[in-house]
């Protein structure tokens, strides 16, 4: 069944036109994902489709009462608001609301509990509750602007697993290009270049890509056909011919209509990629950085210990690992901003080291593009030249409009660009890159992760993107946090030798579990034989299960009559009892098997 249609949208800011003649249609089970340029307008065709926002021109049709969850790159609360409220917050569908605290459950939010403050939380964990605040509204197509940012790897793989069994559609935005393989069965390419802005294609993201590299290799043959048409065209038009007759006139005005088409169709094909070129050092040694049996812990908790590397000029490495298991606090080490509990760090003597930050902080959110670059003056000093400052923000796809704008109205990906045109003006034997790609688009992504291969110093690399992770690092470093707290490092050629490694650490972790409870039926079953209370107690059980199953049916069946669903507070109320019956019902019934076991 078709969900939502759209025919011929057109949405324009600021006088550029972002997209038009856009006409998608998203069915049931479709999960597609939504990919395109930074600036293309897909952040905007996203909330266009949610209602947030309204085309120029255009229409959308949704099935009625088409039921929408939007989950936005960076979710917005309430401040000092609870887990539970802050998930209740939007559920207005009344009889499609969701049972809450099972969510909550779901998505492993109850560890904290229903009171604890979103506020609290890391960026991963908030986007776990603003999932949950979609979910219980019963959505029948849900929309995710970028997920991945900002989430760790276990939380990405999670999400993976969670979207590929969801039961309702899903829109993505995304340029995590393993995670569009793995969770998307259709693919939207909103970019400038195509024909009509949109092209879609069915089947999975490798499906994409070669179909998308077949039709710009077929617009580029066309292209030339009709430059070549349009010189014979000219030609003759030069030769003089007189426009006297009907057939004459025609052929005349064809070509310069085919004058038009072949100036649309050139500036299609054009490229528009970001020239990205790390300046090297002129020197090199062999030596830049050295690691001696180093360990660092906080609050009793062990991050590394006795570890020791060694940074070379050929150093591709990547971090990997939860957040929160040290991975900044090993770049902090390496960068001599931490010093640690014990062992040694060394740096070769006046070691140039380029830094990208995640929060890219160096930026100056208040000044201009052109003053983050080049404060005074107008030139800036680029591989040994002085270079114009306009002419050089060029190169990261800046035009003279966003030139004298504040970094603060830039999009993600903008200031990303903004702060690798900032490195490369710096000459640096070591590159330490802290999450570049949030926000990237995958043409750009290509040329960073070529520029990285051709650089001739040191590479240090934190990222969520696991294919650019791969292409980059010759190694990766996993920073792997056990069940008692501390962390163990372990060594990888690729990220997918690293992933069979968590899954056989996750397995290993479920049998160790399972194997402690067969341990605790044994020792039940070793205990002695039942008291006179206890004995009482299980006779008595299965009839004080019954009772309260019948109270929980009663809950649930209460929770989502029409009058009461209107009531947050009500809603609130019965989805606490709801949950302590179902703890208790688990109880008892853990209690029975324990004293059957006695028995």
């Amino acid at each position: 069944m078709l969900l939502i249609n759209t025919h011929k949208l057109e949405k324009a800011f600021a006088g550029k036109v972002l997209f038009k003649n856009v006409s998608l249609g998203i069915e049931e089970g479709d999960r597609v994902g939504l990919v395109g340029p930074n600036g293309a307008g897909k952040s905007t065709l996203l909330k266009i489709l949610a209602g947030r926002m309204k085309p120029d021109s255009g229409e959308v049709t949704g099935k009625k009462g088409l039921r929408i969850g939007f989950l936005d790159q960076t979710p917005v609360f309430e401040p000092g608001v609870s887990i539970l409220d802050a998930i209740m917050s939007d559920a207005d569908y009344n009889e499609h609301i969701g049972p809450a605290y099972e969510w909550m459950a779901r998505l492993e939010l109850s560890q904290f509990g229903d009171t604890f403050l979103v506020e609290d939380l890391s960026g991963g964990w908030k986007k776990r509750v603003a999932l949950a605040r979609e979910l219980v509204r019963g959505p029948e197509l849900l929309l995710l602007d970028e997920p991945t940012n900002h989430l760790d790897v276990s939380s990405i793989l999670w999400l993976e697993e969670f979207l590929a069994k969801a039961q309702f559609a899903t829109l993505i935005i995304t340029h995590d290009r393993l995670f569009l393989q793995r969770v998307t069965n259709k693919i939207f390419d909103l970019d400038p270049k195509n024909p009509n802005y949109l092209f879609s294609i069915e089947g999975e993201y490798s499906d994409y890509t070669e179909a998308k590299e077949l039709m710009m290799a077929g617009q580029e043959a066309k292209e030339q056909t009709m430059k070549n048409t349009l010189r014979r065209e000219t030609e003759w038009l030069r030769r003089g011919a007189k426009a006297r007759l009907t057939k004459q006139k025609a052929r005349i005005d064809r070509a310069y209509t085919l004058k038009d088409d072949v100036s649309d169709l050139t500036a299609k094909n054009a490229s528009r990629l970001v020239k990205i070129e790390f300046k090297d050092a002129d020197r090199n040694p062999q030596k830049l950085m050295e690691l001696n049996n180093v360990t660092k812990a906080y609050d009793g908790r062990v991050l590394f210990k006795d570890f020791s590397y060694l940074v070379s000029p050929k150093t591709r490495m990547a971090l990997l690992g939860d957040n929160g298991s040290g991975k900044s606090t090993l770049i902090r080490i390496l960068l001599g901003q931490e010093q640690p509990d014990t062992g040694e760090v060394k740096q070769a003597e006046k070691l140039k080291v380029a830094y990208f930050e995640q929060n890219r902080e160096t930026l100056n959110p208040k000044q201009s593009v052109l003053k983050n670059i080049c404060p005074d003056g107008d030139y800036v000093h680029y591989q040994g030249s002085y270079v114009f400052a306009r002419s050089y923000l060029e190169r990261f796809q800046f035009n003279r409009q966003q030139v004298d704008l504040p970094v603060e109205k830039l999009s993600g990906g903008e200031q990303a660009r903004l702060r690798i045109a900032q490195l490369m003006l710096n000459e640096a034997q070591v590159l330490v890159l802290d999450e570049p790609t949030n926000d990237l688009d995958v043409a750009t992504l290509g040329v960073l992760e070529e520029s990285l291969r051709e650089f001739n110093g040191a590479v240090i690399l934190v990222t969520h993107d696991r294919y650019f992770m791969d292409q980059v690092a010759k190694e990766i470093i996993a920073l792997h946090k056990n069940p008692d707290g501390n962390t163990t490092m372990e060594r990888f050629a690729g990220y997918l030798q690293w992933e069979e490694w968590f899954d056989e650490q996750k397995e290993l972790e479920n049998q160790k579990k399972e194997e402690v409870k067969q341990e605790a039926k044994v020792a039940a079953g070793k205990t002695k034989k039942l008291s006179f209370k206890e004995k009482f107690e299980l006779e008595n059980m299965e009839a004080t299960i019954q009772g309260l199953e019948a109270k929980l049916e009663a809950a649930q069946a209460e929770s989502v009559l029409p009058e009461v669903v209107s009531k947050a507070s009500k809603v609130q109320e019965l989805y606490s009892e709801i949950a302590k019956l179902q703890a208790e019902i688990e109880r008892l019934y853990a209690r029975w098997a324990e004293l059957e076991g006695k028995g």
